[in-house]
């Protein structure tokens, strides 16, 4: 692939990020298939091995962005209440419901809760079936800082699902390895029946991502 802009062309990380996608079978896959990224096959593998994802579930779609796990969800399972949040605006997806802020704020976090019919003080009480969050910070390349920024948002993001979700319910997240992950699974594990840290193949080997899945929600 030619690089015709210079600027973009001086960069050696840009070049290597532009022959990486196209080489990419996952790239090609997503536009042939239709999806607006490659991450949507993240979340397809992950489904397609656990079975978490249903018709007529409420699904929580937190780090949205450019769209392509809604995408997923609104196709396979087109009954489904879906409610989605990124910083970043996304183009409109049929059967999702769209809010763009910052999910850490408390607009966006009482957005969810008037969408749900949540009481922010209430535990035990959700109604929402799934919770994934593909959320990510903007990495800085030094790997422990890197990783803490991660585990703030999974930590929101984990919060959150206690207080959104149903008996039963699941909560699927972006880590990234190392550090105190060990120490979220723990809680994970005395709140949910199953717990598992899965790297899927769409997932980039030299990508320090893992995904948690956490199934059975039981308080």
């Amino acid at each position: 692939m030619k690089i015709l802009n210079k600027k973009i062309a001086a960069h050696k990380s840009s070049v290597a990020w532009i022959q990486r996608q196209a080489a990419d079978p996952y790239v090609a896959r997503a536009h042939a298939d239709g999806y607006r990224a490659r991450a949507a096959y993240k979340l397809i593998e992950m489904d397609e091995r656990f079975h978490f994802l249903k018709n007529g579930q409420t699904v929580v779609d937190l780090g949205a962005a450019p769209g392509s796990w809604s995408q997923y969800i609104a196709r396979k399972y087109p009954k489904s209440k879906i409610f989605a949040m990124d910083l970043l605006e996304i183009k409109p997806i049929p059967n999702v419901v769209f809010y763009q802020g910052d999910f850490t704020s408390d607009a966006a976090l009482m957005w969810l809760n008037e969408q749900l019919g949540l009481k922010p003080d209430e535990f035990g009480n959700g109604t929402a079936d799934v919770v994934v969050s593909d959320m990510a910070p903007n990495t800085v390349g030094h790997k422990k800082t890197d990783h803490l920024r991660q585990m703030v948002l999974l930590e929101y993001a984990f919060d959150f699902a206690l207080r959104a979700l149903k008996p039963g319910g699941v909560f699927v997240a972006k880590s990234f390895t190392g550090g105190t992950t060990g120490d979220l699974i723990k809680q994970l594990k005395t709140h949910f029946d199953s717990v598992h840290q899965v790297k899927p193949p769409a997932s980039r080997k030299d990508s320090v991502e893992m995904f948690i899945v956490a199934i059975g929600f039981n308080g």
